[in-house]
């Protein structure tokens, strides 16, 4: 009994040690970035600044099934999988579009313009620029399901029906975490605005 007590306290050691490390390690990721212009209780107004993106499209199977394939194939294509064999800087979050067809996206680091950009072996990875925009975004923890996401767009629907605010009704999930990160998990569902003015 003794010797079970220590090894589960050791293994919890473990365990806490490896989540610390991993959340402060991500902290000097480049991050997605944007000004909120709004606080309102349940959602927050945010100004993104125009941005980069490599993408995959895959039919929408669910988020659980769609999620593992497109990362591995963004993943592969930043860690050395072009014609250059080059590594290129995580960043975060990891966005998705979740419609008839799914659109994952991991932004690419600022210091690359796209025509820089090594050529991917796999040929659905591709690139595009995304505009700046004001949206609505909705944040939840924990891991994320189909079911989690459908709420959460409900909720942020919802509020922003209450508030008056239109919106073009073409939701984007936000991970901003790794599969291995248990602690303090952070999702979003934002939705781009229309003609918005505070």
């Amino acid at each position: 009994m003794k010797y079970l007590i220590i090894t589960t306290v050791v293994l919890a050691a473990i365990f806490i040690a490896f989540q610390v490390y991993s959340m402060s390690s991500n902290k000097g990721i480049e991050t997605y970035a944007y000004e909120v212009l709004e606080s309102r209780g349940q959602f927050e107004i945010r100004q993104y600044e125009a941005a980069n993106f490599s993408y995959v499209t895959m039919p929408n199977t669910g988020y659980k099934n769609v999620s593992g394939q497109g990362f591995r194939s963004l993943a592969g294509y930043i860690f050395g999988g072009n014609e250059k064999g080059e590594s290129i800087a995580m960043t975060t979050p990891v966005a998705m579009n979740m419609d008839d067809s799914v659109t994952m996206m991991f932004m690419i680091p600022s210091k690359y313009e796209i025509d820089e950009l090594p050529k991917p072996n796999n040929s659905e990875v591709a690139f595009k620029s995304e505009p700046a925009k004001v949206v609505a975004a909705i944040r939840f923890g924990g891991w994320t399901s189909d079911e989690k996401i459908e709420k959460y767009k409900a909720e942020l629907t919802m509020a922003l029906a209450d508030a008056g605010i239109q919106h073009t009704g073409k939701f984007q999930y936000l991970g901003y975490n790794p599969p291995y990160e248990m602690l303090n998990r952070r999702n979003e569902i934002i939705v781009e605005l229309v003609d918005y003015s505070k």
